[in-house]
């Protein structure tokens, strides 16, 4: 009798493993937290060279992808017409996921910072092709709400 009990509680135990999910992958976390529509007027702000922009109070960008891709997309609305942001584009991580970003129709490489509800993105823009450039070349630091 103790060994059918034995015998039944090891195939209890050995039944009852997880199952051997991988891991979610750094990128993946990060696309989850990204991946949502960013506003300027949820208490966000914007500078260029430290100098306040308020033309960028109704900005938003929309970041969309999909797990597991390497390259995904973003939209802005809202945008004023001088400003480092075309209206739509394409974007991959950087060698630090946690932390880097690239735009990858001109390979503007931006730092990044995001939780749940915050999300900062900064950036030097000395490129052209959106806007007149020497109206918004500088460093760029966007603090978005949701």
């Amino acid at each position: 009798m103790i060994s059918i009990v034995s015998f039944s509680i090891i195939l209890i135990l050995t039944g009852c493993g997880g199952k051997n999910t991988p891991a979610e992958s750094t990128q993946d976390k990060q696309l989850g937290l990204l991946s949502q529509t960013w506003k300027i007027s949820s208490g966000g702000s914007v500078t260029l060279d430290g100098n306040p922009q308020t033309a960028w109070s109704g900005f938003q960008l929309a970041i969309t992808g999909t797990k597991g891709g390497s390259t995904f997309n973003y939209t802005c609305t809202g945008r004023p017409p001088l400003g480092p942001w075309p209206a739509s584009g394409t974007w991959k991580f950087g060698t630090d996921p946690v932390t880097q970003i690239i735009r990858i129709e001109d390979n503007l490489n931006m730092t990044y910072s995001v939780t749940p509800t915050t999300l900062q993105i900064t950036f030097s823009y000395t490129g052209s092709g959106f806007t007149r450039v020497n109206q918004v070349a500088g460093t760029w630091v966007f603090n978005f709400g949701i």
